[in-house]
């Protein structure tokens, strides 16, 4: 925590990393941000007590620079950065889709840098990240970019060649989950429940059931034929997902993701 670190970019995810880097005791003096409007940058400054900076002077003063712009405009972000990054400068990235090589390439020869794709409860200190290390990144980049992300959460360290993979998976996860719950509040209302019950009833199953798969250390289907009894009602219910193809709907949905975040790293828009 002595290193100065800057995030630039500061939407939600990269505020989300700054406040957890300043609950985990990382002092607001060591921590730079950058954002596109100036009431941004402002109001994160009055929030938090850091400084907001321009980009390239975060550049010339930060030990580790976090992007987390989008990935569309990080080519011009590389762009206005890199006359200013020295090769001894961490660069960590937080785009979906974009590979280390595509940074690699566009800074200094020898520049670390580390992928990473983390996800929306990193604004509830639960988010899983999923780290990778670029060519000339070492063991000690991996951990001090541990250091940043366990403040909002979990890590995993993968292979690149895993990432598009962990994008599908992983980052874009919450959505499904959100996807499911908005069509069993739905299905709910049908049933005869009022919507804000319908809501409180499946958001706390679906908090149990995952503190159950976290905890207990069981098996997903051994969990699942733990609630279904014979000719009972979920054993029902279950025949009607496998019926309408849920499982195999989900996997197509999860490979389609994966094939977008490909497409995300080969520049299609």
């Amino acid at each position: 925590m002595t290193q100065t670190v800057a995030v630039l970019g500061t939407g939600k995810i990269g505020e989300a990393l700054l406040s957890g880097m300043i609950r985990g005791g990382w002092p607001a003096s060591k921590l730079l941000v950058t954002a596109r409007r100036t009431e941004r940058a402002e109001e994160l400054r009055t929030r938090y007590g850091v400084e907001a900076v321009s980009n390239a002077e975060a550049a010339k003063r930060a030990d580790t620079l976090i992007l987390t712009v989008k990935p569309q405009d990080m080519a011009k972000l590389l762009d206005e950065l890199a006359p200013h990054v020295p090769a001894d400068r961490l660069v960590i990235s937080g785009a979906a889709g974009i590979p280390t090589s595509f940074f690699e390439e566009r800074l200094s020869p020898g520049t670390p840098v580390v992928r990473v794709m983390t996800n929306t409860p990193a604004l509830v200190d639960e988010a899983m990240s999923v780290i990778s290390a670029g060519s000339h990144a070492t063991a000690e980049h991996l951990a001090h970019t541990e250091e940043i992300f366990g403040g909002v959460g979990k890590t995993l360290r993968v292979p690149e060649s895993q990432q598009d993979a962990a994008t599908a998976l992983s980052g874009s996860g919450p959505a499904y989950f959100y996807f499911l719950v908005e069509a069993m509040t739905d299905a709910g209302i049908l049933l005869g429940l009022p919507r804000a019950q319908a809501h409180d009833l499946i958001v706390q199953a679906a908090i149990g059931a995952a503190v159950m798969l976290r905890d207990s250390g069981e098996h997903p289907v051994k969990l699942r034929e733990a609630v279904t009894s014979p000719a009972g009602t979920t054993i029902n219910a279950i025949v009607e997902l496998e019926r309408h193809g849920v499982r195999a709907a989900l996997i197509a949905a999860l490979e389609a993701a994966r094939d977008r975040s490909r497409e995300l790293a080969s520049g299609n828009s």
